[in-house]
């Protein structure tokens, strides 16, 4: 049996994640604001001066690396911690995102998903996301702002576990979700403290009776079994994801996947996808399928630890595939297209494949141009190979920019 319904609230995505992080009783959120994610921590901290946390502790630093240095200590001094940022902001981050997973800290991050400068951009693009993928975080992907919502409480729940003790990262695309009102389905702060449950300290530094390292130098004699072991938690955290998403789905009624499909049951072509660009994609496929097209979708929403096996399950038996990705490819093919093809490798998958490269910047991208993908794919499909460069663009001014040749006939 799950919870009762709970009240509908008109939040965007930002607001959804400072609710979880409310809801959570986080003791510490140590932060610095960047757009598009500044009103995650702004809303945090006035609910801190309102008296809405129960023993929350705002702490505003003076960066971002200051920000996760600050949750680092917080959260190996026995605390339940969570921070928010974006873009430059990640970028400064990611020192002490390394930190962070190395000395196994359980740390929620919402990373509003933004463009890298140069050129300085704000709006919503994969480039922060991308850069953190071998940070050892475990990364969950929002479609929207109800998943940006409830993902949160997954975050915690997982983080949390015995068997995993990774920082988690919550991924929404910048302004697209970040800003974008929805009514969401939420928890009384009873049902979201009962969920999540309380936190258990793990080798906490503020125990004078069982003194702790962190951050220990090991050089060559225990880095590399240091690594893998951290690797190894990693890799088998994706059974605990897979677990918590049960577990939520029975709490609440909302179901989550690692690799979520739509209408692919008899889908000869296909895209993949991962973010707000799910909803207009969805669109696109029923649009075809009132055509009569065998078009189906599939979402990444586990992003980190890679889900291989599922993906593979998701594509074998398709005749072609789009992967669509949302940063640029700087002189390769795209990151999710790399790690597509890479589980075609190792799971003997032969299927005609080709990588668009979209949205950079926050360039809208419709569902008519999703279309387009479709009818390339349909052209491979009909030809028994692919008839298009591997890598292609979506609403890109100017014919000139071609990337890859081979294969174009």
């Amino acid at each position: 049996m799950g919870i009762k319904p709970q009240e509908r609230m008109v939040w965007d995505g930002n607001m959804a994640a400072a609710q979880a992080m409310r809801q959570a009783q986080v003791d510490v959120v140590a932060a610095y604001p960047i757009t598009p994610s500044t009103p995650i921590v702004e809303n945090y901290s006035k609910f801190v001066a309102d008296d809405a946390v129960n023993k929350g502790q705002f702490v505003m630093v003076e960066s971002e690396h200051s920000a996760m240095s600050a949750c680092v200590g917080a959260s190996a001094a026995g605390g339940r911690v969570a921070t928010a940022t974006s873009s430059q902001g990640y970028a400064l981050m990611v020192e002490v995102l390394y930190q962070a997973s190395g000395m196994r800290l359980p740390i929620v991050l919402n990373v509003v998903n933004r463009a890298l400068a140069s050129p300085l951009n704000i709006h919503g693009d994969h480039s922060d996301m991308y850069l953190g993928r071998d940070a050892g975080w475990i990364n969950l992907c929002a479609f929207n702002s109800q998943d940006a919502y409830d993902l949160n409480f997954v975050a915690f729940k997982v983080a949390e576990d015995m068997n995993v003790r990774l920082p988690v990262a919550v991924n929404q695309d910048g302004f697209l979700t970040s800003h974008t009102q929805e009514v969401l389905e939420t928890f009384s702060n009873e049902d979201a403290v009962n969920f999540i449950g309380e936190y258990k300290q793990k080798n906490p530094m503020l125990d004078p009776a069982n003194p702790v390292t962190y951050g220990a130098q090991t050089e060559g004699e225990w880095h590399f079994e240091h690594k893998m072991r951290q690797n190894h938690a990693l890799v088998h955290s994706q059974a605990i994801v897979e677990r918590v998403f049960e577990e939520f789905e029975a709490y609440s009624g909302r179901k989550y996947e690692s690799v979520e499909s739509y209408k692919m049951e008899d889908a000869d072509e296909a895209i993949m996808v991962i973010g707000s660009a799910v909803g207009t994609t969805q669109l696109a496929v029923d649009k075809l399928r009132e055509q009569g097209r065998k078009v189906g979708m599939i979402a990444i929403r586990l992003w980190r630890p890679f889900p291989k096996a599922e993906v593979a399950e998701a594509i074998k038996n398709l005749k072609s595939l789009a992967v669509l990705d949302r940063s640029a490819p700087m002189g390769t093919t795209g990151a999710l297209y790399n790690e597509v093809t890479a589980v075609m490798v190792q799971y003997g998958i032969s299927i005609n494949i080709l990588d668009y490269i979209y949205g950079l910047g926050g360039r809208d991208t419709t569902y008519e141009q999703i279309s387009e993908v479709y009818n390339d794919l349909e052209a491979c499909t009909k030809a028994g190979k692919r008839v298009k460069p591997v890598l292609q663009t979506i609403n890109l001014r100017g014919k000139d920019l071609h990337f890859y040749e081979e294969g174009a006939k």
